[in-house]
Parts: structure tokens; C-alpha cells; sequence
């Protein structure tokens, strides 16, 4: 679900762009969105494990071990590069589904660097490896994941 449309209600075609995105990063990890994945002491759902990797230049890491050697691998991360692409914050960041069509079925396309996704789970590792200031979630209070919900009732 878009981070637009899950905190403020609004729904767009860019919504289904993220959607789509995280679609993809589905098929390739053979892993769904909602799984959590710890890595150096921080969590986060597949779309953050998807940007870590990203940031560390190790984005085949991300692929369902099932594949086993049947992959190109340039294909691979061209995938993930669109993906990542597709889950941007921003919505306006995001392709529209005609250029993402395009990107998919042409390699001759420049691909542009993919911003923050929505739905970051960033960790002060995070922070530390990019330089203070240099993001928009240094002024923000960090989050944790945990088993816990609160559930409040209130009559109609």
C-alpha cells in the first residue's frame, strides 16, 4: 500500500506505481512485503531490505536463491533498479506506468538514481553511513518494530 494512501487517504496512479513496485521486488526475492528482515541490528520490511542492499551496490542479494544460475544478472537489477524506482516517498518521484513499460522493454533507457522509498525504516546505521544532514529523517524521532498493537474502541 502507498505511504500517500495509508497516512493521508489519497489515492492516485502513482499509488498503483508503488504497489507495483513492491509487486516486483516480491516476484524477485520470492519473499512478500510483509516479511521483516534484520540486518546489522535494524529492521525493516522487504522494501527497505531492498534499498540497504541497494545503497551497499549488492542488489543481486535480493534475488530468490530458486533461480539458482537460470538469471541475467543485468536484467535483475535493471528490475530492481525500476522497482526502487516505483517505491519512491515522493509520488511525484515515481514513473508513470507507460515509462515504466518503456524502461522494462528497452535497456538502451537511462535509468534515473532511486530516492528514499516510502515506508523507510531508517536506523542510525543508516544515518551514520549517509552524514548527518544529508537526508530528510534526521529531524524525525526514530521507530522500532515490535509484536505489539494497540487497539482503541470508541462507540459510534
Amino acid at each position: 500500500m502507498a505511504p500517500e494512501y495509508a497516512m493521508h487517504g489519497q489515492f492516485s496512479m502513482k499509488s498503483d506505481v508503488y504497489s507495483f513496485g513492491v509487486l516486483v521486488l516480491e516476484i524477485i526475492s520470492g519473499k512478500m512485503n510483509s516479511s521483516l528482515y534484520q540486518t546489522n541490528g535494524s529492521a525493516g520490511n522487504l522494501v527497505t531490505h531492498a534499498w540497504r542492499l541497494w545503497r551497499k551496490g549488492s542488489a543481486l542479494e535480493l534475488l530468490d536463491p530458486t533461480f539458482g544460475e537460470n538469471y541475467q544478472s543485468d536484467e535483475v537489477t535493471r528490475c530492481i533498479h525500476i522497482a526502487l524506482l516505483c517505491v519512491q516517498e515522493d509520488p511525484e518521484d515515481r514513473p508513470m506506468m507507460s515509462t515504466i513499460i518503456l524502461l522494462l522493454t528497452s535497456s538502451s533507457i537511462t535509468l534515473q538514481v532511486p530516492r528514499s522509498p516510502g515506508f523507510f525504516f531508517q536506523s542510525s546505521r543508516d544515518q551514520d553511513s549517509e552524514g548527518k544532514g544529508s537526508n530528510s529523517y534526521e529531524n524525525q524521532v526514530p521507530c522500532s518494530i515490535n509484536d505489539t498493537s494497540i487497539t482503541e474502541l470508541d462507540p459510534r
